[in-house]
């Protein structure tokens, strides 16, 4: 089978097509062929060797962390009514046209959901949603969400507006806020402006209530000065490490941080729960991931460039079968 391998930790380059074995299923596991894989940032982190202690990984390895597709083979112990079924697979890896998965790895997925929505939800979806009941946002508070035209941030802009949050939304390009303005945010603000938390003050009345740092570093550090007293601040960024707010300031301010991206990944039952109500979400048209670009899997090198440069705009994928014409697609809404 046709797959994407790291040999050596690095730059985009490292990212090698490669022919490997098709895999095999084992007791309690199925192979699924995937129609789409998902591409995260945290993808781009891990290949260039950050993370070893959170996110372990060993040469070589196939990067990613799922997509979706349909199953082809069960092993030992799962019910064969799974082969032939379509299915969500979020795992320890992804970039290739075959994965194994445990069969609580899987969730089928909604009659009327393409492939390629669901791959889209598969991480973003999961994360949205936790980041949301964490953060809780009330009807008529205003919540500001970085990096609001990532995959994660679109996200997490429709569900703050479904739950009748005002929204600001903060990003670094015209494109990237009048996408954020499509999905309802009522206000936007360049963040890459020196000014952009004193506009954040301004457009919310004194602060936000809840802020969604979906950049981290040095944007999502500053993101708290953009709280009003009381506030909660929710950090899942890492695009250029953590952020790292004064913890004795946010003291003082009785701010309230959140960061659950230290706290380790969700476990196994919380990510079924979040997957599931994700797909179904989506098949309702109640959520809806905007697919900013896929990418054929010979060229995911292309797609991590893309997310290292923050030219994507919403979500990135890579698509199994878009091999022949092996062109990049660029899209707005799916």
């Amino acid at each position: 089978m046709r797959a994407v391998q790291v040999a050596s930790f690095g730059a985009p380059d490292v990212l090698t097509p490669v022919d490997l074995p098709d895999p095999v299923p084992g007791p309690g596991q199925v192979v699924v062929g995937m129609a789409a894989a998902d591409v995260i940032f945290l993808d781009t982190l891990l290949r260039a060797g950050w993370g070893q202690d959170i996110f372990p990984r060993t040469l070589p390895y196939v990067p990613g962390g799922g997509g979706a597709g349909e199953v082809l083979a069960v092993g030992d112990t799962v019910d064969p009514a799974w082969v032939g079924r379509r299915v969500a697979v979020r795992t320890g890896t992804g970039y290739a046209e075959q994965v194994v998965a445990g069969e609580a790895e899987i969730m089928p997925i909604p009659d009327g959901l393409t492939a390629v929505t669901a791959a889209a939800l598969v991480h973003d979806g999961v994360t949205a949603l936790d980041l949301h009941r964490l953060g809780a946002p009330s009807r008529g508070e205003w919540v500001l969400v970085s990096a609001a035209a990532g995959g994660a941030g679109t996200l997490l802009v429709q569900l703050a507006v479904d739950a009748g949050a005002r929204v600001v939304a903060a990003a670094s390009s015209d494109t990237k806020l009048a996408l954020a303005r499509d999905l309802g945010a009522e206000a936007v603000v360049d963040y890459t402006r020196t000014d952009w938390i004193e506009r954040v003050r301004e457009a919310t009345g004194g602060g936000a209530a809840l802020v969604y740092d979906g950049a981290g570093g040095a944007l999502g550090t500053a993101a708290a000065d953009a709280l009003a007293e009381g506030g909660r601040f929710v950090t899942y960024g890492t695009a250029d490490g953590f952020a790292a707010p004064d913890r004795e300031a946010a003291a003082r301010r009785n701010l309230r941080l959140f960061t659950p991206l230290m706290d380790g990944p969700p476990d196994q039952e919380t990510v079924r729960e979040l997957l599931g109500l994700a797909l179904e979400h989506a098949a309702k048209g109640t959520l809806r991931p905007v697919i900013g670009a896929t990418h054929p899997l010979a060229r995911a090198v292309e797609a991590h460039r893309a997310l290292a440069a923050r030219s994507t705009v919403g979500k990135s994928l890579l698509l199994i079968d878009g091999e022949q014409d092996g062109r990049t697609r660029r899209h707005g809404q799916p």
